[in-house]
């Protein structure tokens, strides 16, 4: 779905988040503890372990884990795939020196619940860089783009499944997440150092970005 929204330009972006974190402290390198939550099918977790990374791929949907299985969790030790949920993260404090997030702070129930969680699950300096589509400031921007995914979701969704409201949950959860500049302050109100996002597409995602 993120593919045909953004024309292509979905795995470019996933690739930047990639090319970010492995330049961002603490130094990459085999033996970095990395972990990817919302994981979906795998990519970025695939990525951060071909770039030396242990990875653990989180997702609350049991059939995501399963082909992100089947397609990056066979014959490798350094790529791991676990159902969960990151509003209660099932590991213990200063586990990671890395954690990635695509296309899941928007869709969490409490956004500062997930942040507290993953500002728990970091190492003092570890670094958490976070994929997502932007709710831009402009409500005339804003009202398109969310036209825009309404009009292409439904489409879609009646296209895949023969239903319209299959997709429309991300136009409804942009709604009411903070954009890129709210998640900033956010983290920064808990205590993440080094806050900022970099815009993608004009503004319309960015990747949010801080340390602990």
């Amino acid at each position: 779905m993120t593919v045909v929204l953004s024309y292509g330009r979905d795995r470019r972006w996933k690739q930047r988040l990639a090319d970010k974190a492995t330049h961002t402290p603490p130094a990459a390198g085999a033996g970095r503890q990395v972990l990817d939550l919302a994981c979906g099918t795998g990519d970025i977790a695939a990525e951060m372990s071909r770039r030396g990374g242990r990875v653990v791929g989180l997702d609350i949907t049991p059939r995501m884990v399963e082909i992100a299985r089947n397609k990056f969790g066979r014959g490798t030790g350094a790529c791991v795939f676990l159902v969960g949920d990151m509003m209660e993260l099932p590991f213990p404090d200063e586990r990671f020196d890395l954690v990635t997030v695509g296309y899941g702070l928007r869709n969490v129930p409490l956004l500062d619940g997930a942040l507290r969680e993953i500002h728990r699950v970091l190492r003092p300096g570890g670094s958490m860089l976070s994929l997502e589509f932007n709710r831009p400031a402009n409500a005339m921007a804003r009202g398109a783009y969310l036209t825009y995914l309404t009009v292409v979701g439904s489409a879609l969704g009646i296209l895949l499944h023969g239903d319209p409201d299959t997709y429309r949950y991300i136009p409804a959860s942009l709604r009411r997440y903070p954009g890129a500049a709210g998640v900033a302050a956010l983290m920064r109100e808990l205590s993440f150092s080094g806050v900022g996002y970099t815009p993608l597409l004009g503004g319309l995602m960015a990747i949010n970005y801080g340390r602990r």
